[in-house]
């Protein structure tokens, strides 16, 4: 019972002035990578990766933009399968470098079947002309985060929305974060990472742990509706990236739960991860 991950933490050195638009950071980051990435591990004649003949092989295609045609099976409810990676840059909305200032980002890895990491690192390196990449953290093992629970009891948990959140049930956004469905998502999003990156899918009963889940009871919710979008380089379509972001608070039969939480921090929940979406952070609960 654990998840895997590789939590890089990258620095960089500005060589000239550097911004980044509020609300914003991951989407240039992510958008940026892509492109490196596509221009490294792909034919300089592969106009589309969706429709290359190579697609199943193609580190680009799995990395970027992974289908399940690739993945054999589809997990329940999925069309395509996660990216295996986050950003989390949501410091950077809005900042401006100047020159010979050093900034940072984090970028969770979570494909352990592949050697990746080599090309990963490349991409980075070659990410904005305006800045070096001069430091390279958390690449040389694996962390291994425990999903057993503790061994004292919880029955009361804070939870931080750090970045815009979007949970669905049912197929339709919630507006508010009750816990069997941030638990079920959580989990949910554990499971497939380890099913489609590294050692399978969770073994327990999904149905028994959701039921347990839903009777943990919020017992305060302070959350905002943040609304943002980006602009895909390829389509020029508008999409959204907004989410609630804020707190709530839970009682009851915790402990089982808390393992989970805390993975989601690495993971995120809920959609469009891969941008930074979804970031949590536990208090209250035997930190």
């Amino acid at each position: 019972m654990h998840f895997r991950l590789y939590p890089l933490r990258l620095t960089f050195l500005a060589r000239e002035p550097l911004s980044f638009p509020p609300g914003n950071a991951g989407n240039r980051l992510r958008g940026a990578f892509g492109a490196i990435l596509h221009k490294l591990a792909c034919s300089p004649d592969c106009q589309d990766a969706r429709t290359c003949a190579q697609r199943g092989s193609c580190l680009y295609s799995v990395m970027f933009e992974p289908s399940m045609t690739q993945a054999g099976t589809s997990p329940s409810g999925l069309v395509d399968r996660p990216r295996p990676f986050v950003f989390r840059s949501s410091h950077l909305d809005g900042l401006n470098i100047a020159p010979g200032e050093t900034f940072y980002f984090d970028f969770h890895w979570f494909d352990l079947r592949r050697p990746a990491l080599d090309i990963v690192i490349r991409a980075f390196a070659q990410l904005v002309h305006e800045a070096e990449l001069v430091d390279v953290h958390g690449g040389d093992a694996p962390l291994r985060v425990s999903l057993r629970p503790p061994g004292d009891p919880v029955s009361h948990v804070i939870v931080r929305f750090e970045t815009p959140t979007e949970l669905k049930a049912a197929g339709q956004a919630v507006e508010r974060p009750e816990f069997g469905v941030l638990a079920s998502r959580v989990r949910d999003r554990i499971s497939t990472l380890r099913a489609l990156y590294d050692d399978g899918p969770l073994k327990l009963d999904f149905r028994e742990f959701g039921e347990r889940a839903a009777r943990v009871r919020m017992t305060r919710c302070d959350i905002r509706r943040v609304e943002l979008a980006r602009r895909s380089s390829r389509t020029g379509q508008i999409h959204p990236l907004g989410g609630f972001v804020g707190e709530a608070e839970y009682e009851g039969d915790l402990t089982e739960f808390i393992p989970y939480l805390r993975a989601a921090h690495w993971t995120g929940v809920g959609r469009q991860t891969a941008w930074g979406k979804g970031a949590l952070a536990v208090t209250n609960g035997g930190d």
